[in-house]
C-alpha cells in the first residue's frame, strides 16, 4: 500500500489493517447514519488518508480522526459537484458549435451530394428521417 510516495512497511501495515479492523463498521455504520451515499469509497478513502498519520504516529483518538477525515472527504465531494453544477449550468448550450469555416466547408460538401442523398441527409439531421426509414429510402 502506498500514499504519496511513501511506503508502508510491514509494521505500519499491520498497524492501520488493526485500525480498519476495529472501526471500519463503526464508521460505515456512522456515515450511513449520517445520510452519506457511496460509503464503501468513503471508507477506502478514509483508511488511505489516515495512513500518513498511523505511519507518523499521530492517531491518538482514532474514531474522531476517521469521522473528521470521512466528512471532509464528503464535504469535499460535495463542493466539487456544486462547483461541476455551477459550470454546467454556466456554460453555453451549443459549446462545440461547428466556426464559420467548419459551416461553409459542410455547405459545400452537403451541396456536392447527389440529390437523393442530399435529401436523406438533410432529413436525417434536421427532420425526423430515422435509420429504418431511410434503410427503406437509400440506394443500394
Amino acid at each position: 500500500m502506498t500514499f504519496g510516495s511513501d511506503r508502508l512497511d510491514d509494521h505500519e501495515r499491520r498497524g492501520l489493517s488493526q485500525l480498519y479492523g476495529q472501526y471500519s463498521d463503526w464508521l460505515s455504520t456512522r456515515l450511513r447514519h449520517l445520510g452519506v451515499t457511496g460509503v464503501d469509497d468513503v471508507v477506502q478513502e478514509t483508511y488511505l488518508r489516515i495512513a500518513a498519520y498511523q505511519a507518523r504516529g499521530e492517531v491518538r483518538h482514532p474514531k474522531s480522526l476517521l469521522l473528521r477525515i470521512a466528512t471532509n472527504l464528503v464535504a469535499e465531494e460535495g463542493r466539487r459537484a456544486q462547483r461541476q453544477r455551477l459550470h454546467v449550468a454556466a456554460a453555453p448550450l451549443w459549446t462545440d458549435a461547428a466556426s464559420q469555416t467548419e459551416a461553409v466547408l459542410l455547405k459545400q460538401l452537403v451541396l456536392k451530394l447527389p440529390q437523393p442523398e442530399r435529401d436523406i441527409f438533410m432529413l436525417s439531421r434536421f427532420g425526423s428521417l430515422t435509420l429504418r426509414v431511410r434503410v427503406l429510402i437509400e440506394p443500394v
